[in-house]
This record gives C-alpha cells, sequence and structure tokens, in this order.
C-alpha cells in the first residue's frame, strides 16, 4: 500500500490505542479460555508511550492510525549469549488492511529502532490456532522457537 508511514505513538492516540487493544482482545478470546469474560485490559498504555525502553509504533495511511506494535526491551536470561532482546507485542492492523503488508512496516520499523538500542534479537509470542498472524510472522522472518505448554488443575 502507498502512503503509509510509520511513527511514534503519543499520548494524543490514547482513544484509538484503546479501540486497538480491545480489537486485540476481541481476536484471542477465541484462542484463550483463561480470558476473563468481562472487560480487560492487556496493556499499560501511558508506559507504552512513555518508558524509554519502549517503542510504540502506528501505521498511518492518510492521517488515519491503522495499525499498531510495540518493541520493549527485556533482560534476557544470563546463560543466554545475549544480554537484552527486544520482545514485540500490540500487534493489531484493521481488519480491512489486512494481507496489505501494514505488518511486515510496523515490524521492520520496530526492527530498526531495537537495533539502534543494540539489541540482536526480537521474539514475539502468538497463539498455536492463529495460523494467519503465525503465517504473518514468519513471512517476516520469525521462526518458531519453543512451544508454551498448559494445564489446568
Amino acid at each position: 500500500m502507498q502512503n503509509i508511514t510509520i511513527r511514534e505513538a503519543t499520548l494524543a492516540d490514547m482513544d484509538i490505542l484503546l479501540q486497538f487493544e480491545q480489537g486485540v482482545i476481541a481476536a484471542e478470546r477465541p484462542f484463550d479460555p483463561t480470558l476473563k469474560d468481562e472487560h480487560i485490559n492487556y496493556y499499560d498504555l501511558n508506559e507504552f508511550i512513555t518508558a524509554p525502553n519502549i517503542y510504540l509504533a502506528l501505521a498511518e495511511l492518510n492521517g488515519q492510525v491503522i495499525g499498531s506494535g510495540y518493541a520493549r526491551i527485556e533482560t534476557s536470561k544470563i546463560y543466554l549469549k545475549h544480554r537484552q532482546y527486544a520482545y514485540l507485542g500490540f500487534m493489531y492492523v484493521l481488519p480491512q488492511y489486512r494481507g496489505k503488508g501494514v505488518n511486515k512496516l510496523i515490524i521492520q520499523a520496530l526492527k530498526n529502532w531495537a537495533l539502534k538500542q543494540g539489541i540482536t534479537e526480537l521474539r514475539l509470542q502468538v497463539y498455536n490456532q492463529n495460523a494467519p498472524a503465525i503465517k504473518a510472522y514468519e513471512k517476516v522472518g520469525f521462526s518458531r522457537h519453543m512451544i508454551e505448554m498448559r494445564m489446568g488443575l
């Protein structure tokens, strides 16, 4: 798509960010029966905007925000070669713009930011049943590494 720009989120974007957060939650509910049924929030969006170790990127098309994603610098386990990595999350694109390369542009911006911070690895989590998301992440270079397993008691 042409005319898509990536910019850093500001507090003025809070309304659309809250809408996107609910979009993420709605998309993930079918994959996770452990989520509470009532209204929930995943993220501290104020922190995402103000913390120096987080870059919250927004994709805009003709002035309309159409996608989001963040990179947060995390400390690695002490036995790993790299001291830190960037965890990606809040990956959301409005339904009408999915499959058009928006996610790729957001991830590239997050990758560029992480590289400037001296980070050499990106990580993210995706539900095993979310085949479209897995395909999109693999398309931009991610590979499956570890499977998280759960058991309800």
